[in-house]
């Protein structure tokens, strides 16, 4: 019987035959895992974790058994650690079950494309730490006051700061010194001029903060000087809970069924934050010690994990969270590696499946302060949407799960050197053409494309041209009548087209788009359409003005063919536009802006949240949206390009 094997970050996943080596079956999946040794055991580069237990979402079961004994050569090159945490040479080990495998970020032989980029955005600054240079009076005989107390007397005196400062404790401990180098002057960084975090003799180093975007599959942070705002060194990288679950509710799942699931998470989570904190510093050349203040922004289930909070309610009817405010934190009990009084700041949530990612997002583009009626679509394995029309602003979120991010696809992988982006088929004679990221130019340009699989964004372009040449219908099933050897059935007998030839691609087979591939993207788009169109019904609304779409996925899809299969309602072409990562820029807004972090709240309470389950017609809401680009709906904005698909489709 076959075995099923599932690699993350990438997230391919396949049968392979009982025996089959782990690197070839990576191979086979168009998983780049290195091995500069070709294999032979000799340089010990690819080493795979396996993760443990049993993940439903996937429907197996993983553990180390599911694998070949430990070699000789693999305990060469593994230390008694990674032993002891199930870690594995691809090269030496075969499959004999079902397993679920992490491939570190070492062992990766392509990165992960993670947008970082926003939009250019102003603001007042006003961050919440702030740092006073001031010359603290010496005591005397005739002075008995504490060094405490002539230091507030000092900042009182210089500055206007109340009376009501308190002393965080590891400024305490460098109080008594601190004010007796350098004549008396120090540098006082304080947290809204409430607490005073540090002292410093002199002239202090200058503060820093950090804010970050934790998404569900990527994670991006941002280094910022506080007392300019320039951004002075941004990191990424995949969130390493992926290993646990590609989608929020995998996540549940396993902190629930797991006896050690929600602590894996918490630790994994806050170890991956910490490494990107080593990655900021390194890069901008500074200390750890200077950052003390962080915002951080992530879906609900995300904070929860980060905060160490079960989420197992959020996975349970009404999906309330364990509380919608914002937070204030330290650092050092959420174990960040920081200076020991550095500050968190959590945005509020809106509710158990809109978070503060969203809330992000409101700040930096403010539809509520706009004329037109907007949409904001933030498309990811929880799709997030807002529609902002006269300053009131709804949202909801969309079960999209994680097929347009290249999950629970044949073919599917993420965004990474080797997907295929971009698609385009020509209607006569339904020859493709594509783009692989990592090269400049298309296939057609004659040189190998080396495509390993196709990720969301040329998934989209996928689907939408196959409806636009005819080979599908507005059901999206497959025209089997058409002159062309890339319409086909499968070894399973299901319909699908041929998009790479083998000899094309980097994993030596066919790349092809599958029924079940057009099936899982209407699934995810009629969520969204759904969703769009209660917001537009409890809103009161005909029609959207304009499109804004927020992340990663937005700012690569081709919006025109975005439409063309209805992910969201009818729209002027040109003003559909992608903002980049607006739930970062809208942490580093509230880093640097104590009016934000108000904003934030305010926008957060007023937000009317729709709970799409709740509604009497949804299944048939859903249905129609099921259709492309939609069953019932008008889209006069597409009729230029609806009237030339052919009649079969």
């Amino acid at each position: 019987m076959p075995c099923q094997v599932v690699f993350q970050p990438s997230g391919r996943r396949g049968e392979v035959s009982p025996g089959t080596n782990l690197l070839d079956a990576a191979r086979q999946l168009g998983v780049a895992i290195k091995s500069p040794c070709g294999g032979t055991g000799m340089c010990g580069k690819c080493k795979v974790q396996v993760v443990t237990g049993f993940f439903p979402k996937l429907g197996l079961e993983s553990s180390p058994a599911s694998l070949t004994p430990l070699t000789g050569e693999e305990k060469k090159y593994l230390t008694e650690d990674e032993i002891q945490n199930n870690y594995r040479l691809a090269c030496q080990a075969m499959v004999e079950g079902d397993v679920l495998l992490a491939v570190p970020e070492e062992s990766r032989e392509v990165d992960q494309v993670i947008l970082t980029a926003g939009v250019n955005r102003s603001l007042q600054l006003n961050p919440a730490v702030r740092q006073y240079r001031v010359k603290c009076p010496a005591g005397s005989l005739a002075d008995q006051r504490s060094d405490w107390e002539r230091l507030q007397q000092a900042l009182k005196e210089e500055y206007g700061l109340s009376g009501d400062l308190t002393l965080a404790y590891p400024a305490l401990l460098q109080l008594p010194a601190g004010i007796r180098q350098q004549g008396g002057e120090v540098t006082v960084t304080t947290w809204q001029d409430r607490v005073v975090l540090a002292l410093e003799p002199g002239a202090g180093r200058r503060p820093l903060g950090v804010a970050v975007d934790l998404g569900t599959t990527t994670v991006a942070a941002y280094l910022c000087d506080l007392a300019t705002g320039e951004v002075l060194s941004t990191a990424s990288a995949m969130n390493p809970q992926v290993r646990y679950g590609e989608d929020v509710l995998s996540r549940i799942t396993y902190a629930r069924e797991s006896a050690t699931g929600l602590a894996d998470l918490h630790e994994t989570i806050v170890r991956g934050l910490n490494e990107l904190l080593d990655q900021l510093v390194t890069t901008a050349r500074v200390a750890r010690e200077q950052v003390m203040d962080l915002v951080i922004v992530g879906n609900t289930a995300m904070q929860h994990l980060l905060l160490n909070l079960s989420p197992d309610y959020l996975g349970q009817a009404p999906y309330l969270p364990a509380v919608r405010e914002d937070l204030n934190l330290k650092a050092r009990d959420l174990g960040i590696n920081v200076h020991a009084a550095a500050k968190i700041h959590l945005l509020p949530v809106i509710g158990g499946f809109v978070g503060a990612d969203h809330v992000a997002v409101l700040i930096a583009e403010e539809p509520y302060r706009s004329d037109a009626v907007q949409l904001i679509v933030d498309i990811g394995t929880n799709g997030e949407i807002a529609l902002a029309s006269q300053g009131k602003v709804a949202a909801t979120s969309c079960a999209t799960g994680p097929a347009l991010e290249g999950a629970h696809i044949k073919f599917g992988m993420r965004a990474a050197p080797g997907a295929i982006e971009k698609v385009s088929i020509n209607p006569d004679t339904l020859e493709v053409d594509y783009k692989v990221i990592g090269r400049e130019e298309w296939a057609s340009a004659g040189r190998p494309a080396g495509a390993r699989g196709i990720c969301g964004s040329g998934i989209i372009d996928a689907v939408a041209e196959l409806f636009k040449a005819g080979v599908i219908s507005r059901s999206g099933r497959f025209n089997r009548v058409l002159p062309t050897n890339r319409v086909r059935r499968n070894e399973e007998g299901k319909m699908e087209f041929v998009i790479a030839w083998a000899g094309e691609t980097a994993i030596g087979r066919d790349i092809t788009i599958t029924q079940s591939d057009i099936r899982a993207v209407q699934l995810a788009k009629a969520a969204l359409y759904a969703g769009a169109r209660y917001l537009m019904a409890h809103m009161g609304v005909e029609r959207v003005d304009e499109v804004i779409l927020a992340g990663a996925f937005g700012s690569y899809i081709n919006p025109l063919n975005a439409l063309a299969i209805g992910m969201f309602p009818d729209c002027p072409p040109e003003k559909i536009r992608a903002v980049g990562n607006a739930a970062g820029d809208g942490a580093r807004l509230a880093l640097l802006s104590l009016e934000k972090r108000q904003e934030a709240r305010n926008i957060a309470r007023q937000v009317h949240l729709v709970e799409t389950s709740l509604e009497a017609d949804f299944q048939e809401q859903f249905v129609q949206a099921m259709a492309l680009p939609h069953g019932r709906d008008a889209f006069p904005h597409l009729d230029h390009i609806l009237k030339l698909v052919p009649r079969t489709a």
